[in-house]
This record gives structure tokens, sequence and C-alpha cells, in this order.
């Protein structure tokens, strides 16, 4: 289950984070990871040991949050609302449902905890398919074909989940089976580090905490320094992103984060002054009007060629990007079985990105930086 409606049209992240290798140690009295910076989709507060972890953003257009006490073992869980779940912590085996979540438990150095996984063969990590290719990730199906006698037998302690409305109903399933399930929403973050930020929410179910807020800074201050090397250019490279489904041109609105990570590349995101942080649906005569003579053309979806687009497509030809040979996929680097390295470790690191926009837009400012997720289609 990836998150399609919010990768598929624009852009990439990442490199694993070589020295941040965590160890085990006891975090029950660290708290300084309890403050979050960029995340606004989940809070943390402490009761002693025991962690109350609100999601306050389970999906676009929320009107109720979900809140979940967090356990050590050993422990009694506090009087509660009958609809908090109590989970066990810290965990050993889990279940998750997005790529997304896949770097998460690698950076951690939890990736052996995880059991189940729906499709595998869009796990890209070399670690997790190491296990998958072993048997120890077992493939439980997708969304309502999920096979819940085959995920009950792996027992697992936790199914991470994500969902794109109220609609639980699969989840209420899994629940009846006495196996807890959390909503991990970090996919409606507006802010590149506030996506990243959630590496502290899957923290917290392992006692992770110190690691996570350590491998966070780093992440952070690569944003930071890269974003810094572009307030002082006279130049701001004009973009246009996405393409047409159907008879529509799909593109990030002007709060997208997608948008953002344009403006922090020293670019000029020709459609950053709209209200919406989803995605814009245009007619192709609009998009051509204002992006004819476009500088740079990022985020094409799976198209791997001009020829490609074109051939889908003839009037894309008419833009001067195309023109110029100034188009640019995210789609570079794929796993063993042709999962997108993109749409799975992108979340985590937006530097990487941020490198890679600033590499396309301003190559001089970043002589040393080859392109890690993006390549300019032939």
């Amino acid at each position: 289950m990836k998150k399609f409606a919010a990768a598929t049209l624009v852009f990439g992240v990442l490199v694993l984070l070589t020295g941040c290798t965590p160890t085990s140690q006891n975090t029950s009295d660290y708290t300084y990871a309890d403050s979050l910076k960029y995340a606004r989709g989940f809070s943390i507060q402490r009761e002693g040991r025991i962690i109350k972890l609100t999601v306050n953003r389970p999906y676009p257009g929320a009107t109720q949050s979900y809140t979940y006490l967090l356990v050590p073992k050993g422990e009694s869980a506090p009087a509660h609302a009958a609809d908090t779940q109590v989970i066990e912590i810290p965990l050993t085996r889990i279940a998750c449902t997005s790529t997304t979540h896949i770097p998460l438990l690698d950076y951690l150095d939890e990736t052996g905890a995880l059991v189940a996984f729906p499709t595998t063969d869009y796990i890209s990590s070399e670690k997790m398919r190491k296990r998958v290719d072993a048997g120890k990730v077992t493939d439980v199906g997708i969304d309502k074909g999920m096979n819940l006698e085959v995920l009950f037998s792996l027992k697992p302690q936790l199914v991470m989940s994500y969902t794109m409305s109220s609609d639980l109903g699969q989840l209420r399933k899994i629940k009846e089976l006495g196996i807890p399930t959390v909503i991990n929403a970090e996919y409606l973050e507006e802010h590149p580090l506030g996506r990243a930020e959630w590496i502290k929410f899957m923290a917290l179910f392992f006692g992770k905490e110190r690691e996570a807020d350590s491998i966070f800074n780093v992440i952070e201050h690569e944003y930071l320094t890269t974003q810094k090397l572009t307030t002082s250019t006279n130049s701001r490279p004009t973009v246009l992103s996405g393409i047409v489904y159907g008879d529509t041109w799909f593109m990030p609105g002007g709060k997208n984060y997608a948008a953002k990570l344009l403006t922090d590349a020293g670019t000029q995101y020709l459609w950053s002054n709209t209200d919406t942080n989803g995605f814009l649906e245009l007619s192709f005569e609009a998009v051509y009007e204002k992006a004819k003579d476009a500088d740079l053309w990022i985020g094409v979806g799976s198209f791997t060629s001009l020829s490609e687009i074109e051939s889908t497509e003839n009037r894309y030809a008419m833009f001067k990007p195309f023109k110029s040979r100034s188009v640019y996929s995210y789609n570079a680097r794929k796993g063993a079985k042709g999962g997108n390295e993109f749409l799975e470790l992108g979340y985590l690191r937006p530097d990487i990105i941020l490198k890679d926009l600033v590499k396309i837009a301003h190559p001089s400012l970043l002589p040393n930086h080859d392109l890690y997720f993006h390549r300019r289609l032939d």
C-alpha cells in the first residue's frame, strides 16, 4: 500500500545515514524528543513512563483525533477512555502498511521487527529485502484483500497503517483480532521536515527517542544548510510540475510540501501562490498558457524518456523545458523488485531531495553533489 495520491506526481529523496546507527538504551527519562519542531500531526505527553500519543489529524478533513497509551511492559495502564488503545512497549514485532514506514525502522535499527507487509515487492530497502527474501517478512495482501488469518498467525504486537478517510473498516477487523492498530499520518505534513520528524513517532514504540532525535537533527541540519545556499542567488528558475491524467493536469498546490521544497531550492514554482496543500486539477490549456516558457519541468510521474512523454500527449513537446531537455524525473533509483526508492525513503530524507533540486536549478552551488533520486530525461 503506497501513498499514490501524494507521491506519484512530484519529487525524490535519500541516502542512509551512515554513522547514525543507534544503540539500544533506556530512554524512558528522555523527553527532548517530545518537543516537536515541524510536525503538527501528532503530539506527545508523558505520565511517568507512560506515553500518551495523539494523532491530531489522522486523515484529510478529520474532525477528531486518535489517542494511544504506550505502556512499558509490566506496568498498568491508567484510567482511560474506552476508545483509547493501550499498547505495550517496547515492540519486537510489527506489521506496517506503507513503504514510507520501512526507512523509519531501518534508521532506528529495528529492521528485524517487521514481520508482515502488503505486497512486499514494493519494498526497496536492501536491508529489508534481505529479510523478505529470507521469508522473514510475510506478504499479507492489500486493503480489503488482506489475509487476516495469516496476519493473526504472525503475532504482530501492532499494525501501523494510514488512511485517506474515516473508513476504518479493515482496521476495526484487525483490532477485533486483539491486534492494536495505529494511524501514521506523516503524509499530511506540509513542511518537508515535518514529515521527516515522524521518525520520532515510530521511535516511541521501540524506546528509541534519543536515537530518533539524533537522526532527525542531522537531517534538519543538512536541509537548512542547503536551503541557506540559495538565499544569495539572484536567479530563480521558473518551474512546472506534474502531468495530465485523463483530461486533467495534476500538480502540487502552493501549500503542498513539494512547493515548499521548490521554493527552498531557490526556484520560482509557478503555482506557489495557490492556497491548497493538496493537488491542483487544471486543464492542459491553462497550464500551457502559464508555463509554456518555464525553465524547468520537475516531476513527470512514471515517464522514463522524452519520447515516451511525447507519444502519450504530443502537446507536451510544445513546452520550453521539453525543447531544451530540462525535464526531470524522480525515478532514478528502483529496488530489486521495481519499487521506487523515492516513494519509500523520500519522506524521511527531504535534505537529499533539496540537494537534488538545488543541483538541478543552481548546479554551481553544489558542485560535488550527484543527483540521487532525480535524473534528466533524454
